[in-house]
C-alpha cells in the first residue's frame, strides 16, 4: 500500500470515528430522536453524502455506536471483576452492579445496545468481538468446572438486561436495585452475596 493509500485510509478511519463520536455525544446530550444524517453532517462539518459513504443509515450509526459502547461496558465488567473480593458470588455481584450501573449512567449508549435496531447479532459467528468480551465477563464469574456457565451467563445478564430495562421505563421501582441484585447472586452462586 503507497504511503497515499494509507493516508487516506488513516483520514477514511478518522472521519468514521468523529461520525461516531459525534452520534454518540448527540444521543447522550439529546437522545436519539436528535440523532439525524442532517445534523450529524452540520456537527462533523461534511455532507450527508460523506456520512452516507460510511454508514448506510442510522442503524449503522446506531450500531457503531453500540459496538463503542460494548467495548466500554467489556472494560467496566473487567475492572469491576478484577477488583471483586474474593469468594462464591462476589465476581457476579461485582459485574452485575456494574452492569446496571452502566445502563443508568450512559442511557443512550444503552439504548444503542440493546433497544433500538441494529444488525448486531449476539451468539452467532458473527458476534462483534467486543460484544463477546462482554459476555465472557459473564462467564467469567461463574466456576470453570460448571459446564454450564455459559447459560448461568445468559440467564444473569438476561435477568440484569429486565432489570436495567423495567427500571429505566419505571415499570419497577429504581430503589431496589441492590436487593433485586443480591436476590440474583445468591440464587446463581448458592450462597449469600
Amino acid at each position: 500500500m503507497s504511503a497515499i493509500s494509507e493516508r487516506r485510509e488513516r483520514e477514511r478511519a478518522q472521519r468514521h470515528q468523529l461520525i461516531i463520536t459525534a452520534a454518540r455525544e448527540l444521543a447522550e446530550t439529546e437522545g436519539w430522536e436528535a440523532v439525524t444524517t442532517r445534523r450529524l453532517a452540520e456537527r462533523v462539518e461534511y455532507s450527508q453524502p460523506v456520512l452516507y459513504s460510511h454508514f448506510n443509515g442510522k442503524d449503522a450509526i446506531v450500531g457503531a455506536v453500540a459496538l463503542d459502547a460494548f467495548a466500554e461496558l467489556a472494560a467496566h465488567l473487567h475492572r469491576a471483576r478484577q477488583d471483586a473480593a474474593a469468594g462464591p458470588g462476589q465476581a457476579l455481584r461485582a459485574v452485575g452492579g456494574a452492569y446496571l450501573d452502566f445502563s443508568v449512567q450512559r442511557p443512550a449508549l444503552y439504548q444503542a445496545m440493546f433497544i433500538l435496531p441494529t444488525d448486531l447479532k449476539f451468539a452467532s459467528a458473527e458476534t462483534p468481538a467486543p460484544m463477546r468480551a462482554c459476555f465472557e465477563e459473564f462467564v467469567a464469574c461463574f466456576p470453570p468446572e460448571n459446564e454450564r456457565r455459559e447459560l448461568f451467563a445468559e440467564v444473569a445478564w438476561s435477568a440484569l438486561h429486565g432489570m436495567a430495562v423495567l427500571s429505566e421505563s419505571g415499570r419497577i421501582p429504581s430503589g431496589w436495585q441492590d436487593e433485586r441484585l443480591d436476590l440474583l447472586v445468591t440464587r446463581f452462586a448458592g450462597t449469600a452475596p
